[in-house]
């Protein structure tokens, strides 16, 4: 694991100069609405999805290079869903990453437009992904478009908002999450892979992965907004429990909690033996997520 952290830096950077090319400059008219995209997507965040997707590239035996696009594609997304959970009518929340959300800085109207921005430039990112034999552009655009839509990111956060106030079961944050965070990182992993060309063996093996990791994920996102504090999260903390939702704590206890978060990782661990040495990356990140503090 020592040399996780170190490879984490580099791919973020990779990223990062990825977005800055793909993304229209601040300079670009009208420059509200591009001045406000950028200070969202370099916001700092842990760029976890597009690094998933260029380690799930190269379990597959692909490249960063070809891996760019999705990766990008799938960090703008995610930032757009941001946006508008952190909207008053929303999750209402004046802190995202360490810095003040987009509404509070440009106004609700213009994180509205935000929003919806970044989530058209997804379909423009995701075009430029290079084809491969068994996959091309159509290929590539149905599945983050199933990804964003009704029936899972969206259909989520419909889920999330209806259950607030009420006491909800294991089963229903279940289907929340499945939605809502899980979703979007089982298809980081599987752009990853499609770029890279994978066997229908690989990439049922890369899906398993990620859906289990990526409610593992949120089971310890929900511990940590308990136990953490807002300076150490960068966003605010005990923010759940304040407007009565539903969270893996709440339902299961802290400790209980822990335990599924494990269970749910060593699922998504056993799923990348198909990849051999291959998958250490992918094994390494699933165990960082595990233990991280923030």
């Amino acid at each position: 694991m020592d040399d996780l952290k170190p490879w984490l830096r580099a791919k973020q950077k990779e990223v990062d100069s990825a977005l800055g090319r793909f993304l229209p400059r601040e300079s670009t008219k009208p420059q509200t609405i591009h001045k406000a995209m950028r200070y969202s997507i370099f916001a700092g965040g842990k760029r976890l999805r597009p690094i998933l997707c260029l380690a799930a590239a190269e379990a597959c035996g692909g490249h960063a290079d070809g891996a760019l696009a999705p990766a990008c594609a799938t960090e703008v997304m995610h930032t757009y869903s941001l946006v508008h959970d952190d909207l008053p009518s929303m999750d209402d929340d004046d802190l995202r990453r360490g810095r003040p959300t987009s509404h509070k800085v440009f106004g609700e109207g213009m994180a509205v437009l935000t929003g919806d921005a970044l989530l058209t430039e997804v379909f423009a990112i995701i075009a430029q992904t290079p084809a491969t034999k068994r996959y091309g552009v159509k290929e590539y655009v149905e599945e983050i478009a199933l990804t964003g839509g009704s029936r899972k990111l969206i259909g989520g956060q419909v889920l999330d908002l209806e259950g607030e106030g009420k006491k909800l079961g294991k089963k229903d944050l279940v289907k929340i999450h499945e939605a809502k965070t899980a979703a979007l990182l089982t298809t980081s992993v599987r752009l990853g892979a499609m770029s890279a060309n994978a066997t229908p063996r690989k990439l049922e093996a890369l899906t398993t992965f990620g859906y289990n990791l990526g409610l593992a994920f949120q089971v310890i996102d929900d511990i940590l907004d308990v136990t953490q504090t807002t300076e150490m999260l960068g966003k605010t903390a005990g923010k759940d429990e304040a407007v009565d939702k539903s969270t893996y704590p709440a339902v299961l206890g802290l400790e209980a909690s822990r335990k599924e978060a494990a269970r749910l990782t060593k699922k998504a661990l056993s799923a990348l033996s198909v990849f051999g040495s291959k998958g250490k990356r992918l094994e390494q990140i699933a165990r960082y997520l595990l233990e991280r503090e923030y």
